[in-house]
């Protein structure tokens, strides 16, 4: 067990190693395989490992650890420095990049904890990597944009501070050089093993070149491509160049060149042969660097198998995300009726997360390696909520989503809670309505100010309101941490996400005193909590299907299935954008020796190689999402390509893999699309026909219009008792400025009945305020909104000095109801204002709106009309009967209108011949039409979902439907 190996693509390197182990400890004690030292790349390749160990049979496990965890290669007596913890140093750079931004204009002061971020991987490369601070002096800024000359500037400050703080990453560089150094002069007696890494990082590369020179060290690559040609494989890592490190084989090549090694020098571990060698060979070619792509008019053609290599893929190319989701979680549903195991391997969390969801209708838990981001975990976005809630004033909508979070007094009666939420949100919230509710709103709903959930939920609104504007993080996190505790009791911390949850502000708590001191506000609290929830990952507590699995990445280098999928296969997805550097580009990094962008492409490329060399593989990609066209993944189209220029047997190749994936997505499409006997049978236009008794006896004149443009809604309202419910979400709408005009309207007619005074302008400005103060809690809108009717007010008080000089008000606000006789029915009407000429009575109606045309009017908009009836009826009692000489509606939106009708006899018995023969019409029988007389095609009701409108238009007829 010396020297380097390697696994080609297409075989489970766990399995192969553990195997390649036991082939070579056969005959040896079983103690013997306990002395070995197995380091891997990543956690989840070291648990398949002894996984695959398990499997084989009862056996002593080597000694598995992780590239990563250097010191624990050293004796217990080796002294290191002691490293300070990631969060402090981030949090002490942050505090650094604060001083830096507010100072300089590189980013805004808000971003002082993502920049920190990055800084603190910055220096931690650089530490990987073995750049000495001093190269960064050695960079010629000259030609370089301001930008980064202030860059390279802070970057000389923090390294200066790096280098008097011990960081893991030095922690680790110290560890690595004590262990070379003990090396060479007392070399381990035990095998010492590295499987799975490709020495991307220059730790590992210098570990690797340590091993390989141990006398029983040995190191394992995986996905090692033995169909490229050699003169492509030299092509990779040219002498005096950078080379492709956008290349699958890159790392591995450099890694072999660097110890004079070709593939030929490199034998196998194991002895599994691939999955699919023919594949193997197809998208190694298909994968040849840009320059060398010429290469497939050559080598193409004669590629042997092709029917072999593609006859087990399938071409998934989906018109959506969602239907590309919908196709994955049935094959995966068919895999496993098939007795086979089957994987989902993306980097695109969201599909993920939607194909999940699709498997739950089966009640499928995936087995995903990933967990969940703990942000999104019921403890992480409580805390995120709260943290939100205490950066602004309580909103409706953000007090409801509080209360029915599901750990909201969970450890008190969750019933009760939730039945007292539900009242509070309709009585309070929506039919109020209460933009914004505090605690002595609360408390004037109740019933019983002492009642304890009424305590409790105001104590807990006054702890969100009184937050400091800017304190120390440590003090944010105690605030935060009794909020929450508040609100939802120990329940908060229980299960794996609560105390993950619990730990992460701990720590905050902990580090941030020295780290970081400085008062921050609530809001940049709030971003750095997201950000470490962010971090961090929790898997579900309930055990997951062993057989359905949905994996990162970088899965497919530790494990394969039956059935591999490869969804999300688009540009900016699979592979992902290089991260951007703030602080160094491009240039830079070469110049300092730092990794370059394209490896993380090379990197994502080797895992799609090892991927696709898999038994049997789905290649999938949306070919457009919410908002553009997508463009497919370069291998994708790389391989596409290749297969449709290299002849017949290519494109039928091509052909068939995409029929193979059009058969899922049609079996997902029929999966959602309904029973034909629904799309059939529609409902028709309702017309329904109640019993005289059950007939409304009592309207309003604005429920006539209604009754005559959508009878069927005075039906849903009147007969079926169905209120339609205001919105959770209040804002401020034309309904709230109408509400303001009017009462402001109805303040100022009340504060001066008679002839206007010279300050009539500054008095109606102030009803104004006052309504606005009162109803519109938005400064914002109340802004907008005065100065929107300033600019009125002169065209207004002109029109209003008018009608004084003609009369003055003698009625506001008041209401009048009328009785007929045949048939008994009651007219109602709350009248805006009316204004006594000398005996004669004129009738004004405010709209903040359009008001009705003259046709309109004419046709259905009868309210002024009806109060005229009403009026000369005497059936408002604080006016007695009058004689109506003109109704107007004066309009008061973005100008000043009147629209103006002058009364006579005729109009008025007109008015009343034609509302006895409506309310008659009614009483006889007459059924209710929805959507009888709607104006225009933007009409809505809000009883158009009730009458299922969608399944029938206002051209169809409707269908008299006898109820009750």
């Amino acid at each position: 067990m010396k020297g380097l190996y390697a696994e080609p693509p297409g075989v489970d390197f766990s399995r192969q190693v553990v195997q390649g182990l036991r082939r070579r400890m056969a005959g040896q004690p079983p103690e013997a395989m306990a002395r070995i030292r197995l380091l891997t790349n990543t956690t989840r390749m070291a648990r398949r490992i002894e996984m695959a160990f398990l499997a084989t049979g009862a056996a002593l496990l080597p000694k598995i650890g992780l590239v990563s965890d250097i010191p624990a290669l050293l004796p217990p007596t080796t002294s290191l420095p002691d490293a300070t913890s990631p969060l402090a140093v981030r949090l002490t750079l942050t505090r650094l990049t604060r001083a830096l931004l507010q100072t300089s204009d590189l980013a805004p002061p808000e971003a002082a904890f993502d920049l920190a971020t990055t800084l603190a991987n910055l220096l931690d490369e650089m530490q990987e990597e073995a750049v000495p601070p001093e190269a960064l002096t050695q960079i010629d800024a000259g030609n370089l944009a301001t930008y980064w000359q202030q860059s390279l500037q802070f970057l000389r400050i923090a390294t200066d501070w790096q280098a008097e703080t011990p960081t893991q990453a030095a922690q680790q560089a110290a560890a690595l050089a004590h262990l070379i150094a003990g090396w060479a002069s007392d070399p381990p007696g035990d095998p010492l093993i590295i499987a799975g890494s490709t020495g991307s990082r220059g730790a590992t590369r210098a570990l690797i070149a340590g091993v390989l020179k141990l006398p029983q060290g040995a190191v394992i690559l995986p996905g090692l491509d033995c169909d490229m040609p050699d003169t492509a494989w030299a092509d990779l890592t040219p002498d005096g160049a950078q080379g492709a490190h956008d290349h699958p084989q890159y790392r591995l090549a450099a890694l072999l060149k660097t110890h004079g090694l070709t593939r030929a020098d490199t034998p196998r571990w194991g002895a599994d042969q691939p999955a699919n060698p023919a594949r193997n060979a197809l998208i190694s070619l298909a994968l040849r660097p840009a320059p060398a792509t010429d290469a497939w008019l050559d080598e193409g053609p004669a590629l042997q198998d092709i029917d072999q290599a593609t006859a087990r893929i399938t071409l998934l190319d989906a018109p959506s995300p969602t239907e590309e989701a919908a196709a994955i979680a049935i094959g995966l549903r068919a895999a496993l009726e098939d007795g086979k195991r089957a994987a989902l391997i993306t980097p695109d969390r969201t599909l993920s997360r939607q194909v999940a969801a699709h498997l739950d209708r089966w009640g499928l838990l995936p087995d995903d390696s990933a967990g969940a981001p703990l942000v999104q975990s019921a403890p992480g976005r409580l805390l995120m909520h709260l943290a939100h809630l205490r950066t602004r004033p309580l909103e409706a909508e953000g007090l409801m989503i509080l209360l029915k979070h599901p750990l909201t007094r969970g450890a008190e009666d969750r019933t009760a809670h939730l039945r007292r939420t539900r009242h509070l949100e309709i009585d309070l919230i929506r039919k109020k309505p209460v933009a914004f509710p505090t605690p002595d709103a609360i408390q004037a709903w109740s019933d019983d100010p002492t009642d304890p959930w009424i305590t409790w939920l105001t104590d807990t609104l006054t702890q969100l309101a009184t937050h400091p504007e800017a304190a120390p993080l440590a003090d944010h996190v105690a605030a935060h941490l009794a909020l929450t505790t508040q609100v939802a009791g120990d329940a908060a911390w229980h299960g794996p996400a609560g105390r993950a949850a619990l730990h992460v502000l701990r720590t905050l708590a902990q580090t941030a005193p020295e780290a970081d001191p400085t008062p921050v506000t609530a809001q940049d609290y709030a971003r750095i909590l997201h950000a470490l929830l962010s971090a961090e990952e929790v898997r579900d507590p309930y055990s997951p299907h062993p057989d359905i699995m949905i994996w990162g990445a970088l899965e497919a280098r530790v494990r394969t299935a039956d059935l591999v999928i490869l969804g999300g296969l688009t540009e900016g997805t699979w592979p992902d954008q290089p991260t951007p550097d703030p602080w160094l580009n491009r240039q830079m990094r070469a110049q300092l020796g730092l990794r370059l962008p394209d490896r993380q492409i090379g990197l994502s490329a080797h895992d799609f190689q090892l991927a696709a060399a898999g038994p049997e593989i789905w290649l999938s990609h949306p070919k457009r999402n919410a908002e553009t066209e997508t463009v497919p993944s370069r291998w994708l189209n790389r391989l596409t390509g290749l297969l449709g220029g290299i002849g017949p047997k290519g494109n039928a190749a091509l052909g068939a893999m995409r029929t193979r994936g059009t058969y899922w997505l049609h079996l997902a499409a029929a999966l959602d699309r309904p029973d034909q006997r629904h799309l059939t049978q529609k409902a028709p236009r309702p017309a329904p026909k109640p019993p005289a008794e059950a007939r409304p006896r009592r309207l309003s004149v604005t429920q006539i219009e209604t009754l005559i443009r959508d009878p069927y809604a005075i039906y849903a309202r009147h007969i079926l008792g169905l209120d339609p419910l205001p919105p959770l979400r209040q804002g401020p709408d034309a309904r709230l400025r109408g509400s303001v005009i009017h009462d402001a309207m109805e303040r100022f007619a009340h504060d001066l009945p008679g002839r206007l005074p010279d300050d009539a302008a500054t008095r109606l400005i102030r009803a104004v305020q006052i309504e606005l103060d009162n109803q519109a809690p938005w400064p914002a809108h109340r802004r907008l909104w005065l100065g929107k009717f300033a600019r009125l007010t002169d065209d207004l008080l002109a029109a209003e000095a008018q009608r004084r000089a003609k009369g003055h008000p003698v009625l506001i606000e008041d209401k009048g109801e009328l009785s007929f006789p045949d048939p008994p029915f009651t007219l109602s009407a709350k009248a805006d204002r009316m204004d006594d000429r000398g005996g004669a009575i004129a009738i004004y109606d405010y709209k903040t709106g359009q008001a009705p045309s003259p046709s309109q009017q004419e046709q259905y908009a009868k309210q002024l009309l009806l109060e005229a009836l009403m009026v000369e009826a005497g059936a408002f009692p604080s006016l007695g009967s009058a004689r109506v000489e003109e109704v107007a509606y004066l309009q008061i939106g973005s100008q000043y209108k009147e629209s103006r009708v002058t009364i006579d006899a005729a109009l008025l018995a007109e008015t009343r011949a034609q509302f006895t023969d409506l309310i008659r019409r009614y009483a006889d029988g007459q059924p209710y039409i929805a959507r009888l007389a709607p104006d225009l095609l933007a009409y809505a009701s809000d009883y158009d979902a009730v009458a299922r409108r969608g399944e029938w238009d206002d051209t169809q007829p409707a269908t008299v439907i006898p109820v009750g």
